[in-house]
């Protein structure tokens, strides 16, 4: 029996790496794409943004805007990764179509057929129900197994099957998962310098509406910008969750008609 594990995905290495780097990328472009002379009156990154310039306008956000703009990166990355990893754990071809398949070739008693199929097909699902037609071909002639222990250790080689495929049909989905709480604090923590600053600059006599516009710019950026990373790693950690309860129920689906056929086929 061949347990491969298809899920690919990065390693541990691959993925601290990936957050270092999305790090960097988010001081980079906050310091020179944000903070272009350019984007800012008098060319002067501490005068206003140009008018209606969003770039000079983010980039007041102030040193939390690289760490948010970071977290977004890291989103985009591990959604890719795991877009791309989940996908090739389906297989070549749709996964409904391939299980009605194999439950059509039991049904035909067409066992080498069903393997044959999986060949075909490749992925986690394939790979769980290969490991099942293989115990299933390897038991059903054993003399020394009655029936039940035959049908339970053809159970039990789909359920380790399919415990092997799982961790990579899941795996940095973790990092997703945190992004959603990370963002949101990273932004409150904005929030609270530029409110900090807003109230410093009104309790100065006479209300300095320049750092007080200031102050306030910075806790709303930081804000929107770590709502809106919250908001993305939401959705696109339950897309995936969703994705792999699917590919989960196929699975088991698929060992439920494997282990019904071979108690309706032998005795």
């Amino acid at each position: 029996m061949s347990k491969t594990k298809t899920g690919g995905g990065f390693s541990s290495l691959v993925a601290s790496l990936s957050i270092a780097i999305a790090l960097g990328i988010g001081f980079l472009i906050y310091y020179f794409i944000l903070g272009d002379p350019s984007n800012f009156v008098n060319n002067d990154p501490n005068e206003h943004p140009i008018e209606g310039n969003v770039l000079g306008i983010v980039y007041k956000g102030g040193i939390i805007v690289p760490f948010l703009m970071a977290v977004n990166l890291i989103v985009i990355i591990f959604s890719v990764e795991r877009f791309i990893s989940i996908s090739k754990t389906k297989g070549r071809g749709n996964i409904n179509k391939f299980v009605e398949n194999i439950k059509s070739l039991l049904d035909a008693n067409d066992l080498e057929g069903a393997i044959e199929e999986c060949d075909k097909q490749k992925g986690s699902l394939a790979n769980v129900i290969r490991s099942g037609l293989e115990k299933y071909e390897s038991v059903k002639s054993d003399p020394s197994l009655t029936k039940e222990e035959k049908s339970e250790i053809i159970k039990q080689e789909i359920d380790e099957a399919i415990a092997l495929e799982l961790p990579m049909l899941s795996k940095n989905l973790v990092i997703i998962s945190t992004c959603v709480s990370v963002g949101t604090l990273i932004g409150l923590i904005g929030t609270v310098i530029g409110m900090i600053r807003s109230f410093s600059a009104m309790g100065q006599g006479t209300p300095d509406t320049t750092k007080l516009s200031i102050g306030i710019s910075e806790a709303l950026i930081n804000t929107f910008l770590g709502i809106f990373a919250s908001t993305i790693a939401t959705i696109l950690y339950n897309f995936f969750n969703t994705k792999i309860d699917q590919m989960t129920h196929a699975m088991d689906e698929a060992g439920f008609a494997i282990v019904q056929n071979f108690n309706a086929n032998n005795n």
